[in-house]
């Protein structure tokens, strides 16, 4: 049955934000992924208001395909690149929230993680990649950085240049049903909000420490650039600070709100933390340099 863009468009409407059009359009990979970050933010959700005529004429065009795949290379799109970049760093932070208690994390959950994330953009429309090296490259890149929690950058980084060089068209497939479609999407829901909705409410001080300690290594990437750091911090803290104004006093809530506070504080202060640091560093290396004069001057005064 071909699809209707008026439909599409009241669909959009209603329930874009959570991928409702793209349910209906057959696009089950950009639905999910409009579920998982509630239409990119809101942002992806309103720039795709001038696309969908776009995507009503490929579901159409697709389901009056009937050969098994579309030969020749993707174009080259920076716009996907970028997205499979924000979201495989997404799924590393969902993942460093929910497991990162569990044995060889760092080796086996987070880069599973992230590569799933940079896979769930590359599967977006009528394009896919290589599952297996796609993950590869995340698994090899992991041990480089194990333990810390910045190598959600660089995991997401080889991830998506990977997924990029191996980009291709996906073969059309037989139409499945809806409730198989549904059945599958509310199953991956589940697998992702589950594990993090379970950990944020009964480890809401740890979730703000993981959280806070990841933010703050991220930002440290950008000391040599101040102003792109400071521009970095607002974005990353303007849920924070939204929501303190739209709540106001915290009343009742005041332990969870502290939480909060600390976790702002934290990253609001690292790079001074970090300054300090480096400048106990230097005392500290003055200290030992002036001991070593003052022995090597009491071993020539002996003699």
């Amino acid at each position: 049955m071909a699809k209707g863009l008026l439909v599409t468009y009241v669909l959009w409407a209603i329930g874009g934000p959570v991928g409702l059009h793209h349910l209906y359009l057959g696009r089950d990979s950009h639905a999910l992924l409009w579920m998982l970050t509630l239409g990119g933010g809101g942002l992806g959700w309103l720039w795709e208001f001038w696309n969908l005529p776009n995507f009503v004429a490929q579901a159409n065009r697709t389901q009056g395909q009937k050969q098994s795949s579309r030969e020749g290379i993707p174009p080259l799109s920076p716009i996907r690149f970028v997205a499979q970049m924000i979201v495989g760093i997404y799924f590393g932070l969902v993942a460093l929230i929910s497991f990162s208690s569990m044995a060889n994390f760092y080796i086996v959950g987070l880069p599973l993680a992230v590569g799933l994330g940079v896979l769930l953009v590359a599967a977006v429309g009528n394009q896919t990649s290589d599952f297996k090296n796609t993950l590869g490259a995340a698994f090899l890149t992991s041990p480089v950085f194990y333990g810390r929690p910045i190598a959600i950058l660089p995991i997401s980084l080889a991830a998506s240049i990977t997924a990029q060089k191996h980009r291709r068209y996906k073969p059309s497939v037989e139409s499945e049903t809806l409730s198989v479609r549904l059945y599958r999407l509310g199953l991956a829901y589940l697998a992702f909000m589950g594990p993090l909705a379970y950990s944020t409410l009964c480890n809401t001080a740890a979730t703000f420490s993981y959280v806070a300690e990841t933010l703050g290594s991220f930002l440290s990437w950008f000391s040599f650039f101040p102003l792109l750091g400071h521009l970095m911090e607002s974005v990353l803290l303007l849920p924070y600070r939204i929501w303190w104004l739209l709540v106001g006093d915290p009343g009742i809530n005041s332990h969870y709100f502290q939480e909060q506070e600390k976790f702002y504080e934290f990253v609001h202060s690292f790079p001074d933390e970090k300054h300090q640091l480096a400048y106990q560093t230097a005392r500290s290396k003055e200290g030992v340099l002036a001991s070593l004069e003052l022995c090597t001057l009491g071993r020539d005064t002996g003699q």
